[in-house]
């Protein structure tokens, strides 16, 4: 964190109210865009991924619902989209609520929706009860949170914060090629605002948990102490294409074996205990040629490791790094390439602000808990530059998430953006 502080002072007496069914309409409303029938779960889902076509016409929804609240609307280099509502002293630094409406190709409603979609909602709010803080409030959408298309999440909040470049991120490329840059253009979403953020005053964000504390602790609201450290890689092996029925078992360099292997192994890792709270997934695997009577020749996975714990996390990357040294031992002649696609340290988040949400949800009746994320958000970005917290709302089906189920109730959804906006006010004075 900078030396940047966040300072509070005394609410008005005004009863800011949500609007939990224009909330929840909205969230539909914004799901029918890239929306897709689930085989697996019998539900609608929503593949709307960022700077798809489909993520331009959620943008176009986004912006008219921004200027249907007579929003001061700018949209930064990196597509990330700027609502603001400006203060009594405008040259404050602002309070900033954010999140994402970019998400997997399995997602359900909520995942970063909720979060900017509860930002419209608190402006209504202020709007109703005649408010008009010092601070200007901004609400944003930042571009590529969830990072599937384009390989590196968090995109649009890390450049804004200075993590990564404007140049690194308009290099990156999707599957087909397609370079970010000329896809921001390509959709009429590349700006002309400075992507590097000047800090806020603090930063806010809502969340659907997207796990299952909540639920099992049956309380509505989650207050968020950071994030977990986070891992990415590719893993590239190399083998050599061979006939699946003549060749002898000795002979093959088998791709396909190898891939194989470092998934039990990260399973293995993590069952063993000795790297703290690690979790591990592989979640892409693709093969070469990929014909059943064929070794491959070529296997590509990646691997995604998160760890609450920065030591317990470098240790099980070293030790990964090992395993993936040892594969060509046992076949001669296989070669193993690795990329970082992304890498975070476990990011706390202020103090100060967790208090102000923390007495939010005290003030509206709503039982709260402190817990750590599993996932990663814009929030810890925006931490290094600004004192940032989160709200999670509580998720149904034990909280599953980039799943169709993911589901919070239209109850539990107004409770959070209550708490946000709340916590805005008192933020905002």
């Amino acid at each position: 964190m900078t030396s940047t502080t966040a300072t509070t002072g005394h609410k008005d007496n005004s009863d800011l109210r949500i609007d939990g069914d224009r909330l929840w309409a909205d969230l539909m409303e914004l799901a029918a865009i890239g929306a897709f029938d689930d085989e697996a779960t019998g539900l609608v889902g929503v593949n709307r991924q960022s700077l798809t076509d489909e993520d331009r016409t959620g943008r176009e929804l986004l912006v008219s619902w921004m200027e249907e609240l007579g929003l001061e609307i700018t949209i930064d280099e990196m597509g990330t989209i700027f609502g603001r509502r400006e203060g009594r002293e405008p040259e404050l630094a602002p309070v900033l609520i954010g999140s994402h409406i970019d998400t997997v190709a399995t997602a359900g409603a909520f995942d970063g929706c909720l979060g900017v979609l509860g930002g419209l909602a608190v402006f209504r709010s202020f709007a109703e009860a005649g408010l008009r803080p010092r601070r200007p409030i901004v609400v944003a959408a930042w571009t590529e949170e969830e990072g599937v298309r384009f390989g590196t999440d968090m995109l649009g909040s890390a450049v804004a914060a200075g993590r990564l470049s404007l140049d690194y991120a308009y290099g990156l490329t999707d599957a087909a090629g397609a370079r970010l840059g000329d896809e921001l253009m390509r959709i009429g979403f590349r700006g002309d605002r400075p992507a590097r953020l000047e800090p806020p005053h603090a930063y806010l964000e809502c969340h659907i948990e997207q796990g299952p504390v909540l639920a099992q602790e049956d309380r509505p609201i989650g207050i968020v102490t950071g994030v977990q450290s986070i891992s990415w890689q590719k893993v590239t092996l190399h083998g050599r294409a061979a006939h699946a029925g003549t060749t002898p078992t000795e002979l093959r360099i088998d791709a396909g074996l190898a891939a194989a292997q470092i998934i039990i192994e990260v399973r293995r890792m993590v069952d063993s205990g000795r790297y703290g709270r690690l979790r591990a997934t592989v979640g892409h695997v693709t093969t070469s040629p990929g014909l059943p009577s064929v070794v491959p020749d070529r296997a590509e996975i990646t691997v995604d490791l998160r760890n609450p714990d920065d030591e317990d996390m470098a240790r099980a990357e070293a030790d990964l790094a090992a395993f993936l040294d040892t594969l060509p031992d046992s076949q001669p002649g296989l070669r193993v390439e690795t990329a970082q696609m992304a890498r975070t340290k476990a990011v706390p988040f202020a103090e100060e602000v967790q208090d102000v949400l923390e007495s939010a949800a005290k003030e509206r009746g709503y039982d709260s808990m402190r817990l750590m994320s599993g996932a990663g958000h814009d929030a810890q970005e925006m931490a290094a530059i600004a004192p940032a917290a989160m709200v999670f709302v509580r998720g149904r089906y034990q909280g599953i998430s980039h799943n169709p189920r993911e589901y919070s109730t239209p109850e539990d959804c107004r409770a959070g953006v209550e708490v946000l906006a709340s916590a805005v006010q008192e933020l905002s004075v």
